[in-house]
């Protein structure tokens, strides 16, 4: 009976998680496994939810964004006897050997199942806030930057058509990366992200300088983390006189089909989660740094604190002053 090896992801959608699986459970079956996959991620390995990953079920997904497998975050899994039901499903089927996709959450939950049974796993960084120490890049991410840049280009033509200044909220929580590198592919006048001070009286001065230079519409974006979008567009109203619009993109940022960046780091990052399983690495975590694609394990990874690169910090630098 081949080994057996089960996929599922975990945490918030990104695209590149469809491609992942699909290209995880192929290179898996060549490698002699039985590959499966898990529906609904944590609250799926509890309950069951189980499918043998054959080509019939891969077919048709790699373009897809999202998760065609669907993901949760469950608390249940935090009590040992739901997890010990989970690695029952586990065994019943012969799988001894998992692949997680998602995030620094869900690393942690599969970091506890192992503890608790033995279970080894890779992890496949999922996420479009960039956020996970140790990797320049996580799945994702450059897809929600291409729907952001397509939101922004149009709201633009607007903005310059009326004369007006617009406020676009993206998404990041407490990282400011999509809202950093959205602003220096687009234009921005401004951005205000949590890791960088701002200034509005110097913001202020800056721009009526542009307006006398002949500028005529304002885009700005602001990290949701900052809690800034409302009041920055009042500001703008009230302060500089021009009217302006505040723009949440929202969950549109986690759609669309996945680029081809994110379907190309997809495919070497389930390559290599599977390759470190088989050569016996028991709790690995997939990472891209510097141009070279590596492992980690799990406690170098979620111990660590993760850090912008510094280059796109110093270019965002004179957008918040």
């Amino acid at each position: 009976m081949s080994k057996g090896l089960a996929i599922f992801t975990s945490g918030g959608d990104s695209a590149g998680m469809n491609p992942a699986v699909k290209c995880a459970a192929e290179y898996a079956a060549r490698m002699g496994y039985k590959p499966w996959v898990v529906y609904d991620g944590l609250r799926g390995l509890i309950d069951d939810k189980f499918a043998e990953a054959d080509k019939a079920l891969m077919s048709g997904i790699l373009h897809r964004g999202g998760t065609f497998l669907r993901s949760s975050r469950s608390k249940r899994f935090f009590d040992i006897e739901f997890r010990r039901q989970a690695f029952e499903n586990l065994q019943k089927r012969g799988i001894e050997k998992l692949i997680v996709v998602g995030g620094d959450g869900s690393f942690r939950a599969m970091n506890q199942f192992y503890a608790d049974f033995g279970i080894p796993f890779a992890g496949i960084p999922a996420t479009i806030d960039n956020d996970i120490p140790e990797t320049d890049y996580c799945l994702g991410v450059d897809t929600a930057l291409n729907m952001i840049r397509q939101s922004v280009d149009s709201i633009r033509d607007t903005a310059d058509s009326f004369s007006r200044a617009f406020v676009i909220e993206v998404m990041g929580r407490h990282c400011g990366y999509l809202a950093m590198v959205s602003a220096l592919a687009c234009g921005a006048e401004i951005c205000l992200t949590p890791e960088l001070p701002y200034n509005l009286d110097s913001i202020g001065e800056r721009l009526r300088a542009d307006f006398k230079r002949g500028r005529n519409y304002i885009l700005a974006i602001v990290a949701e983390g900052t809690k800034m979008g409302d009041y920055l567009t009042r500001w703008i109203n009230d302060t500089i006189g021009m009217e302006a619009r505040l723009t949440v993109l929202g969950h549109v940022q986690r759609g669309g089909s996945p680029t081809v960046r994110d379907r190309l780091m997809a495919y070497k990052f389930a390559v290599g989660a599977v390759d470190a399983l088989e050569r016996g690495e028991k709790d690995s975590i997939m990472i891209y740094r510097d141009g070279t694609y590596a492992t980690k394990p799990i406690h170098e990874v979620c111990d660590s604190r993760y850090q912008l690169d510094p280059t796109v910090l110093r270019l965002c630098r004179p957008l918040c002053q």
